[in-house]
């Protein structure tokens, strides 16, 4: 799938350090998913969450850092879910080159 990039069994980055937009880009095709601006602001988004506190969120947190930095119209699992089908937690934090969130399966 991602040449000379190490990922587990379920398509995570191994090292956080890996991570570049054009990697973002491929996992998101392995995902069937065309990366929007709007899943770039949540990319982000993710990111920035992981860089304060040290781990990736489960999906309420998400949603309520959504609301806290993106308003409320973005803050809700529906338009999460849209942008990252199945569990935005889980998808959005693989894209965004993190590790997979502790409670997600």
């Amino acid at each position: 799938m991602l040449e000379g990039v190490d990922v587990d069994k379920e398509g995570f980055l191994r090292k956080l350090a890996d991570w570049t937009p054009e990697i973002a880009e491929q996992l998101a095709y392995a995902e069937g998913i065309e990366l929007s601006d709007a899943h770039w602001e949540v990319i982000h988004l993710l990111r920035d969450y992981y860089q304060q506190y040290d781990a990736s969120p489960a999906m309420r947190p998400l949603v309520k850092y959504c609301v806290l930095k993106l308003g409320p119209e973005k803050g809700k699992s529906i338009y999460l879910l849209g942008l990252f089908p199945g569990s935005p937690a889980k998808l959005g934090s693989k894209i965004a080159g993190l590790p997979k969130p502790e409670n997600c399966l």
